[in-house]
């Protein structure tokens, strides 16, 4: 009889064990898809001004091609979007920064959740939040002769598929949808 006692504690106290490591998974995985979900926002809103400024520069600027390259992007709205969508995922950005992976310009977010891991019979988890970061880059899709001239109709190759842009008769609506021109994903 103490044996079996002995041994129906033990499997409480693993049980217990295994559903605080579970407790504080499930707060890591909700940490994480909030960084995630904060990352691609940035990223996003960096994405959608590139788009305004390039549509801007065709025609006017002399550097307009260099947009298409993702540069020359100032991404004013990278904080409150990141903000936003932690906030719907319930975290907070702890950190938010530029970041550029393999040449591409994106933004790496740290974010904390706004709920603890909860009580177990692991002291002070009921205090401690789950943290977790994420990085999201804009990779242009369109490649262009290297000797365009800016002033001139480019043919553009955006993975397979061409469009032509004039800056002679360029009008917004012949611009092709943002995703078209770059992909927002989460860098490895």
């Amino acid at each position: 009889m103490p044996i079996y006692i002995w041994m129906t504690g033990i499997l409480l106290f693993a049980a217990f064990a295994f559903f605080a490591f579970a407790q504080a998974a499930s707060a890591r995985n909700g940490a994480q898809s909030a960084a995630d979900a904060a990352a691609l926002a940035a990223a996003q809103s960096k994405r959608d001004e590139l788009m305004d400024g390039l549509g801007k520069a065709i025609g006017s600027d002399d550097d307009w091609l260099g947009w298409l390259k993702g540069s020359n992007v100032p991404g004013a709205g990278a904080a409150a979007a990141a903000d936003q969508l932690a906030a719907e995922n319930d975290a907070e950005v702890v950190s938010l920064g530029e970041t550029g992976v393999n040449g591409f310009p994106g933004y790496q977010v740290k974010v904390r959740t706004l709920y603890t891991v909860g009580d177990s019979i692991i002291p002070g988890t009921e205090t401690e939040h789950a943290v977790a970061q994420a990085t999201a880059v804009i990779q242009p899709r369109c490649s262009f002769p290297a000797d365009a001239d800016f002033k001139k109709a480019v043919q553009l190759d955006c993975d397979g598929t061409p469009f032509e842009i004039d800056p002679e008769n360029f009008d917004l609506e012949d611009l092709p949808d943002a995703s078209a021109l770059f992909s927002v994903h989460l860098a490895d």
